[in-house]
């Protein structure tokens, strides 16, 4: 591990009252929860009269607008934070040059790499917005709608809207008190979650018929080839929820969603489970890690080196012997 010193929210906060001029980082390939957090921590710092700005390696995908401030500033960064990055391999290669100098990290990932100055970490949080949103009331930053929205959209991305194991009854209760404070829950959940493009439904169809089953139906994988995502012309912000397809089918406890990056040099993994299997514990056999029920890595090679790598670590999970049927 790295060499992060553990502080509380209240400590955290005791930092960010005494400084200025924030840069907030987001990961790479940017989600709900790291866009959410990051939005909600800049909107409560403004709020403060502090300079904060918010960068992120990739595209922020326009779905997630209704976050960005009515202008952003410019500064030279004084004090680096980044939200829900687990590791700086995640920060992209935009943000790379600050992989040695984050000052905070907030995050929410019992993986996390301890890269940071000092970590707000909680484990058992549904998602990175629950710590921002807490973060935040310690401040004294008044909850406006906006940053409902932020933290809304961070922990209802990151809840599969409230349906993954990782929502807890105090999910809920925020949830309930983003809604007193105006979030647009219902805008947001229709954006979120009902709302898909052509190109999109396109590449989910051709994925289903790459579908295959190992260990006798309880492992299920689907192939997203770079090919397949140009010809249907889908971005990749664009296909996230596709990873949470394997899983819904009856029967499977580890699904599993490879997708070919730009540059085809290999795989990133996405893996769902339910409670019989670790998804972290799998993934960190490849070099990743999440959550126990949702976790990545990034796979070099073909997609046969790829599907053999990981299927070896979830006969690693299971303790039996590298797939058995297909």
């Amino acid at each position: 591990m790295g060499r992060s010193v553990e502080i509380s929210i209240a400590q955290a906060a005791a930092l960010l009252r005494e400084q200025d001029n924030i840069l907030i980082l987001c990961h790479k390939s940017p989600d709900g929860d790291t866009l959410g957090s990051g939005f909600a921590l800049l909107h409560g710092l403004l709020s403060l009269g502090k300079q904060a700005k918010v960068e992120c390696s990739d595209p922020i995908p326009e779905r997630f607008a209704y976050l960005f401030p009515e202008r952003a500033l410019e500064f030279e960064p004084k004090y680096v934070v980044a939200v829900d990055v687990a590791d700086t391999n995640l920060l992209g290669d935009k943000l790379s040059v600050w992989s040695e100098k984050v000052d905070l990290c907030i995050d929410h990932h019992g993986s996390n790499r301890r890269y940071a100055d000092k970590l707000l970490l909680e484990g058992d949080s549904a998602a990175a917005c629950e710590v921002v949103y807490l973060l935040l009331q310690e401040l004294g930053v008044v909850i406006t709608p906006k940053i409902a929205d932020c933290i809304y959209t961070g922990i209802a991305t990151d809840t599969g809207c409230f349906r993954y194991s990782n929502t807890s009854i105090r999910t809920h209760r925020m949830a309930a008190e983003l809604m007193e404070r105006g979030c647009r829950f219902q805008k947001i959940n229709q954006w979120m979650f009902e709302t898909v493009r052509p190109s999109r439904l396109a590449v989910e169809r051709e994925a289903l018929a790459t579908l295959e089953y190992a260990f006798s139906g309880r492992c299920a994988l689907i192939t997203l080839d770079r090919a397949m995502i140009e010809k249907n012309g889908a971005s990749d912000d664009e296909l996230d929820g596709i990873s949470a397809i394997p899983r819904q089918i009856q029967g499977v406890q580890v699904g599993v969603t490879m997708k070919q990056v730009k540059d085809r040099s290999g795989y990133k993994i996405s893996m769902r489970t339910t409670e019989e299997a670790d998804a972290s514990a799998i993934c960190a056999r490849l070099g990743g890690g999440g959550h126990a029920r949702a976790a990545g890595c990034m796979i070099p090679g073909n997609a046969e080196q790829a599907k053999a790598a990981i299927l070896k670590a979830v006969a690693e999970q299971f303790q039996e012997e590298p797939w058995t049927e297909s």
